[in-house]
């Protein structure tokens, strides 16, 4: 090979060398696909109620919080880069959750909030995924599964938007 080739598969080399093992390249798919499986699961109720941000904005939310952290994290930044990281991670965050909220003119009329606390909630169970946390990340997860899902089953009242589910305003009709 070439004084010029073996300069160029060198550098390439060198540039994938932040996965030098089985080992790290297994905790990372893991860590990613954990994060992406659990933030599709909750994405997936929110699709299932009509909600806007569904499926695919869940599971790509988990999936970038848990990179923000991954990357800072395997290369051995301090805690206090890597508070920085996590308190930049909610801000931004906090700015794609009010998108999913809108106000009507009534003051009682707001809604995306539930959908906006879930994204919120789904960049904190990314971030447990992508620390090694997959654990608490599963457990937060089906935390949120039973206030969404469960709990209005058990609390009639903690309806969305204050209003009855679909199935009982037809019943009602």
């Amino acid at each position: 090979m070439s004084s010029w080739g073996q300069q160029i598969w060198s550098t390439v080399q060198e540039e994938f060398s932040d996965l030098p093992d089985a080992a790290q390249v297994t905790r990372v798919v893991l860590r990613l696909v954990i994060a992406a499986v659990l933030g599709g699961v909750l994405g997936y109720e929110r699709e299932s109620k009509g909600r806007a941000a569904g499926t695919r904005t869940h599971m790509l939310v988990a999936i970038g919080a848990a990179l923000f952290v991954l990357i800072p994290h395997l290369s051995k930044v301090s805690d206090a880069d890597l508070t920085r990281v996590l308190q930049g991670l909610v801000a931004g965050i906090g700015f794609l959750g009010a998108g999913t909220i809108v106000r009507g003119s009534g003051q009682e009329d707001v809604k995306g909030l539930t959908t906006a606390a879930g994204i919120w909630l789904t960049a904190a169970i990314g971030v447990a995924a992508g620390l090694g946390r997959e654990a608490t990340a599963l457990l937060a997860t089906a935390l949120a599964l039973f206030v969404l899902h469960g709990l209005p089953k058990l609390i009639p009242s903690l309806h969305y938007n204050g209003s009855p589910p679909e199935d009982e305003a037809k019943s009602k009709k």
